[in-house]
């Protein structure tokens, strides 16, 4: 026999498979010897029962007791429901005893676990991989390394990616005209030859960064295209929408050409699988990232997610087509100048990877996985995420999850919001707790075990909301979090941001978990009792505070806004705001002990000083708005105070107003700031307005979520356009553009809303004065004496 050695790896992916009546898992994993594929021993899908229900589905006649195994492990449910162990042969089993019992009513626990995630989180394998190899693979050149009947454990092992970037071209049928890839030594573009340059020579200019090869034909692309990316062997293939589409059509082409879809390692055959809005891709061997799920699963915000617009914001970049019908203009570079197109094609890959470079998340999405075990390719996953560290861990502890409620659970209060004192103020300072929910789980011990441990014995419990009681020493996700926070302040002092951002975004979303109708461990108390806690420390702070002399106008989640102007009993206000931090967190260090017995993990922060701030009203209402506000923050930059003027919630940070509106917001407000005279300024906007000098910032921007029919009761100003461009369209015999998923750019016309591509009538400037200036201008003006109205009347007694 060979002698093992250790190896060390990542997995890319994961499956099963079934042979001979027995479930595999397959793991492909990353390693400094290459890729190998890792098969494990058998393994059986595993749910629980009810002891009780057990002999009811025994009886039932349907049942092929023979493909069933049952056992009494020791097992509960979190409300102390003794359960049984089933265990099926296949998966295929698994599913038909999933529907048998729900027509007999019979509920099954974790029957909804996959084999393959039950089998890495029993094992507390997260990402990374030890297992054993025989010695001879190591020296071996055969690249399809497979190591059969593989034992796991977990490890430490981080490694980088090679990526490769790829973008197609093509019509509305589908008929590709182009696929380019990007990766570190490969710079290609695969053109299939248009019918207006038969016979013609094709040649890129001299300059042209990637290599271009003509092919004849769509087959010929596809061959090629899936032999390049053989050779090259990519960890990860990356795109821009590449899953829904890229990925999609490629299989779908293929299969029009009778072609497999070999994009896998080992020569396997990938898969699409498409339903409703979800699109499935599984390249055996390889991760398919895609960058809008990516930047979305890392909380990065947008206007669009269009690839041109996020390129633009991130890089400062554009595509090289910038036409509003992009289709049109694609298909008639291809007919025109096929080289134009390529160059198009290949800025795209390229543009995909300098956005990755910049914002880093293939690290983020690696770091996730050792965090949580989700897939790389996986975006969002939170209940996926809290299931692979939690379950496994209470397993040891002899509980299985609970089931999720079919109605999706009763909604948790949200977090705490207070009605503001709208003005505008002078040195206001904004005091912040240091991620407030995830401290509140440490502090006061909240745990779905420490729930079921703490009804049984509530007296020496921790009293939380809705009637819930946490034990003190027997739970997990205090520590987890506490650990998952030593972490994050290692990956800080480290300057390790996208470990540092991966652990935050975990942290937070664990309160998001509990109260979410598709966790298994949803429970109202456990929700309630981490918001409603929150609700409380925020008014208690506030009242700490305002004993002390300050008036405290604002309060959101985990900020307390406090208005110290004239108040220098402390210091300056910077002075004043670390002062009041050390304060409250000795404050709350005090409470905790004297009144729960417990260690305070809460921490205030000193977060920012505005020098001058302005909270406003509702519209059309004297009451304090909530979640909106604009103020000039004053930072210290190389030893030098300046301000920065910020904007929460306000039109300069909404999609739906134009991009004139936010200019003139941000000037007006940064004038009041700076107590510049505003007249002259107003009069200005009113007569470029109405003379037609700012008609390319009067468009409007709204996305189409559902298809144009799809509206019927109400009927916004956008679907209006649109409706009136598509029809136009028709009866000129081109393609429609605004039927789904689109983004619509559209004016106000004296003829109301029409596309920027259809207009057909004058813009309706007075529309715009009344629904984009006054607004902005009447939230602020009266609060220095000034009246829209009057300078509007002024400037028109002047005509």
């Amino acid at each position: 026999m060979s002698e093992k050695v250790l190896q060390r790896g990542f997995i890319l992916n994961k499956n099963t498979f079934t042979q001979q009546g027995k479930v595999f898992v397959e793991l492909w994993v990353k390693t400094d010897i290459g890729t190998i594929r890792l098969v494990s021993t058998p393994q059986q899908p595993t749910c629980f029962i009810a002891t009780s229900e057990l002999n009811r589905l025994q009886a039932n006649k349907e049942l092929v007791v023979s493909k069933l195994t049952f056992s009494n492990d020791g097992f509960s449910t979190l409300e102390q429901l003794p359960v049984t162990t089933v265990k099926t042969q296949t998966e295929a089993q698994m599913h038909q005893l999933r529907q048998l019992c729900q027509g007999l009513n019979i509920t099954l626990y974790e029957a909804d676990v996959r084999v393959a995630e039950r089998y890495l989180m029993e094992r507390f394998v997260y990402g990374a991989v030890e297992f054993l190899v025989p010695s001879t693979m190591e020296s071996s050149s055969n690249e399809n390394h497979v190591v059969n009947n593989a034992q796991i454990r977990p490890t430490h092992y981080r490694t980088t990616f090679s990526a490769l970037s790829i973008d197609i071209e093509c019509n509305e049928n589908e008929d590709l005209f182009s696929v380019a890839l990007a990766g570190e030594n490969l710079h290609d573009v695969i053109l299939v030859r248009p019918s207006s340059f038969n016979g013609k020579e094709i040649k890129p200019r001299n300059e042209t960064a990637y290599t271009l090869t003509v092919v004849e034909n769509e087959k010929a692309l596809l061959t090629a295209f899936f032999e390049k990316v053989t050779q090259y062997d990519p960890d990860i293939l990356l795109g821009w929408n590449v899953k829904q589409f890229d990925m999609a059509v490629i299989a779908r082409r293929a299969k029009a050409n009778n072609l497999k879809f070999t994009l896998g390692r080992h020569s396997r055959e990938a898969s699409v699988r498409e339903w409703e809005d979800q699109t499935l891709v599984d390249v055996p061997g390889r991760c398919v990232i895609d960058g809008i799920e990516s930047l979305k699963t890392m909380t990065y915000q947008f206007e669009t997610f269009s690839l041109d617009h996020v390129a633009e914001q991130l890089l400062g970049e554009n595509k090289l087509i910038q036409d509003t019908d992009k289709l049109s203009a694609i298909k008639s570079l291809y007919q025109d100048n096929p080289v134009a197109l390529a160059d198009y094609n290949y800025k795209d890959t390229v543009l995909v990877n300098s956005i990755q470079e910049k914002t880093q998340f293939i690290d983020f999405l690696a770091l996730r996985s050792t965090l949580t075990g989700l897939d790389l390719s996986r975006p969002g996953g939170s209940v996926a995420a809290f299931l692979n560290v939690y379950l496994p861990k209470l397993h040891r502890y002899s509980y299985v999850a609970g089931v999720r409620p079919e109605n999706g659970g009763l909604a948790s209060p949200g977090g705490y919001v207070m009605r503001s004192q709208p003005g505008l103020y002078k040195d206001v300072l904004v005091l912040d707790f240091k991620s407030l929910y995830p401290s509140i789980i440490r502090t006061f011990k909240i745990d779905p075990l420490g729930l079921a441990e703490g009804l049984k014995a509530p007296e020496t419990a921790i009293e939380g909301f809705k009637g819930a009681m946490f034990s003190r020493e027997q739970h997990f996700l205090p520590d987890i979090i506490e650990s998952l926070w030593r972490q994050r302040d290692e990956a800080k002092r480290q300057k390790d941001g996208p470990r540092s951002q991966a652990i935050k975004i975990l942290m937070n979303s664990f309160y998001g978990v509990l109260g979410s109708g598709g966790c298994p461990f949803y429970d109202p108390r456990l929700a309630s009792s981490i918001t409603l806690r929150g609700h409380e420390i925020m008014q208690t702070t506030a009242t700490w505070i305002e004993a002390l002399g300050y008036t405290v106008i604002y309060g959101d989640t985990d900020s307390t806004f406090v208005h110290v102007e004239g108040n220098d009993r402390l210091g300056c206000p910077k002075e004043t705001g670390k002062k009041l931090a050390s304060y409250i967190n000795e404050k709350w260090e005090a409470h905790l002990r004297e009144h729960f017995d417990i260690t305070c993990h809460l921490e205030i922060e000193f977060e920012s000083h505005f020098s001058t701030f302005f909270m406003p009203t509702i519209r059309g209402s004297s009451e304090g708005s909530k979640k909106r506000y604009a103020g000039l923050k004053s930072n210290i930059v190389d030893g030098k105070e300046n301000s920065t003027l910020i904007f929460k919630g306000l039109e300069n940070v909404r999609s739906d107003w134009t991009d004139l509106a936010k200019t003139f917001q941000y000037t007006l407000y940064q004038k009041v700031f700076n107590k510049e005279p505003v007249d002259d300024y107003i009069q200005s906007i009113l007569d470029d307005i109405r003379q037609g000098k700012a008609d390319e910032q009067l468009v409007y921007k709204k996305r189409l979520r559902k298809p144009l029919s799809s509206y019927v009761k109400s009927i916004p100003p956008h679907i209006k356009a649109a409706r009136l461009a598509d029809a136009l369209h028709e009866e000129r015999g081109q393609p429609l553009r605004y039927q789904r998923n689109t983004t619509i750019r559209y004016v106000i016309t004296v003829q109301g809303p029409q596309t920027t591509d259809m207009v057909a009538a004058p813009l309706d400037y007075e529309h715009y004065i009344d629904k984009q200036i006054k607004p902005i201008a009447d939230s602020i003006l009266p609060l220095i004496g000034a009246d829209f109205e009057r300078l509007t009347n002024q400037q028109l007694n002047l005509f």
